[in-house]
């Protein structure tokens, strides 16, 4: 008995402690054994501080979180891969289906109400079959956000009937600035100065490609300032409700469409007869302008989700980069497609774009490295107090008065 006593206080020179022993007390009561082993170095520095299972596979687990990761980075690739096709898509469908050289149905607020009216049906089938979840969130808040979303829509619309092409291409980039500023304000998020670089290339690239002429008059500009205000706080809200309620892009868009469509529908054709001057009861409608409402409308269900997804996982300034990048897509589809003129203006604008684009995703993966080096410990890691502190307990424990498995008394 005193051997085992001996036998326990000492310890290798490793000063490691093996608590996964199946010993029993040579009195009475067996403890059970801990399901993990501490192991406890001498050099603060070599700690090992997560706890691993016993008989986990560690090549196995690191293995599985590399794929995990690999899947994740391929449906984010996806997810901006379906907002830029879906966006650049819809607006040839739309240039097509409003332009006075195809079929001038120039009711662009009815024809959102239409796109989201689809996007409520399609989101209300999904949860009849199960396919998706519905998750509580407050219908004060989708209200609330409804009322913002529709007035960036009805806001854009009235800026661009109001001001110059220029002018109106100019508000457009001034939402990246906007929105780093709300987001700072709102919820203090800081850019790196890499990432602030490369927005500036990517806003003054697009400006040199399309801002033309511009003329400015008193309600275009409030129209203007509230459609960047509108737009911007509607981009932020949709990551900040995902992460308020967990829950998904596909889930609150099936929460907030149908509003906005039965609003959009409502109100849409006063603001359109506004706009154009016509209500859309004495439009003609033929097959051509039916399909291309239709194609207008599923575009717009895949532009939509995307949308959502890629704010809910990204933020709303990586979407309003992307959102350049379709602006360059556009233009060079256009000049394929429409035959529009592209002069060594427009390719020097789109090629500092593209630049800055690529500088914005650099300057994102840069800022992740750093914040994964500035917290090395997973979620299971102990922090540096708790070591300290056990390390601390077990050198002062009395271990000459222990038994295997008890203390003696």
């Amino acid at each position: 008995k005193k051997r085992q006593r001996k036998g326990i206080s000492s310890v290798d020179e490793e000063d490691t402690i093996d608590t996964d022993c199946h010993a029993f007390s040579s009195r009475s009561h067996p403890l059970p054994p801990p399901p993990n082993i501490l192991h406890i170095n001498r050099d603060p520095d070599l700690v090992s501080p997560d706890l691993i299972p016993a008989g986990s596979n560690p090549n196995r687990e690191m293995e599985k979180a590399e794929s995990e990761k690999k899947a994740s980075s391929v449906s984010d690739v996806g997810a901006w891969a379906m907002n830029v096709t879906s966006s650049v898509g819809i607006i040839m469908a739309n240039k097509q289906l409003m332009s006075s050289s195809g079929f001038a149905f120039t009711f662009a607020t009815t024809l959102t109400g239409f796109h989201f009216a689809l996007t409520a049906l399609v989101g209300m089938v999904s949860n009849a079959t199960g396919l998706s979840a519905s998750k509580h969130v407050p219908l004060w808040e989708l209200l609330w956000f409804s009322l913002v979303a529709n007035t960036s829509i009805a806001a854009m619309n009235f800026s661009l009937m109001l001001n110059s092409v220029g002018f109106y291409q100019i508000s457009k980039l001034s939402m990246i600035p906007v929105v780093c500023v709300m987001e700072w304000i709102l919820h203090n998020k800081h850019y790196s100065r890499e990432v602030k670089a490369s927005v500036m290339v990517v806003v003054v690239g697009v400006g040199i490609c399309t801002v033309t002429d511009v003329k400015v008059n008193a309600k275009g500009f409030i129209c203007a300032c509230t459609a960047i205000f509108s737009t911007s706080l509607q981009q932020i809200s949709i990551g900040s409700l995902q992460k308020k309620y967990s829950i998904g892009s596909f889930e609150l868009l099936s929460k907030t469409a149908p509003i906005q469509a039965l609003s959009l529908l409502i109100f849409g054709p006063f603001v359109d007869y506004f706009l154009s001057g016509r209500f859309i009861t004495t439009y003609k409608m033929t097959y051509g302008a039916i399909f291309c409402i239709l194609l207008s409308c599923a575009l717009a269900v895949f532009c939509n989700i995307s949308q959502y997804l890629c704010i809910g996982r990204f933020s709303a300034t990586s979407f309003q980069v992307l959102g350049h990048m379709k602006t360059v897509c556009v233009l060079t589809l256009g000049w394929l497609i429409f035959d529009s003129e592209m002069t060594f203006k427009n390719i020097a604008g789109m090629f500092l774009a593209v630049v800055g684009m690529v500088i914005y995703s650099w300057a994102v993966e840069l800022d992740k490295q750093r914040q994964t080096k500035a917290t090395p410990h997973g979620k299971n890691s102990m922090t540096e107090d708790e070591i300290r502190l056990l390390k601390e307990g077990i050198e002062h424990m009395n271990l000459e008065d222990m038994e295997l498995g008890d203390v003696k008394s």
